[in-house]
C-alpha cells in the first residue's frame, strides 16, 4: 500500500511560521513528483507547491512564491513545506499528494494529476 500522511498544521498568527511535513510509506518519495495542495471553505482545491522527481525542480504559486519553500529529505522520506510571513488567508486544510502514475513525472499543479493523497492538516493563521 502507498500512503503519504502529513502533519504539522496548526494554529499560528499572522506572520508566523509553520513547517508541514508529507511522509511517505510503501514508497521512495524521491521517485514520485510530490505536490502540496490547500483548500479553504467554500474554495476549489489549488496547487501550491511541487518539487518533480525528474529533475528537483520546484513550482510555487503566485500566493505563496517568496514566502512558502518545499524541500525533501530522501533519508527520511519526507516532503517538508515551511511557510512563513504567514496571512490569514492562507487559513485551509493542507493536503500532500503524490504522483505515482509513473516514474521521473514533472511538476503539475492540477489535483486530477496525483493519485495518492493524505488526509489533510489544518492550518489556520489569526489576524
Amino acid at each position: 500500500q502507498l500512503h503519504v500522511v502529513e502533519s504539522g498544521g496548526g494554529l499560528v498568527q499572522s506572520g508566523g511560521s509553520l513547517r508541514l511535513s508529507c511522509v511517505a510509506s510503501g514508497f521512495s518519495l524521491d521517485d514520485y513528483t510530490i505536490g502540496w495542495f490547500r483548500q479553504a471553505p467554500r474554495n476549489v482545491r489549488e496547487g501550491i507547491s511541487c518539487i518533480s522527481s525528474s529533475d528537483g525542480s520546484t513550482y510555487y504559486a503566485d500566493s505563496v512564491k517568496g514566502r512558502f519553500t518545499i524541500s525533501r529529505d530522501n533519508a527520511k522520506n519526507t516532503v517538508y513545506l515551511q511557510m512563513n510571513s504567514l496571512r490569514p488567508e492562507d487559513t485551509a486544510v493542507y493536503y500532500c499528494a503524490a504522483r505515482t502514475a509513473g516514474l521521473l513525472l514533472g511538476c503539475s499543479n492540477s489535483v486530477t494529476s496525483y493519485d495518492r493523497w493524505g488526509q489533510g492538516t489544518q492550518v489556520t493563521v489569526s489576524s
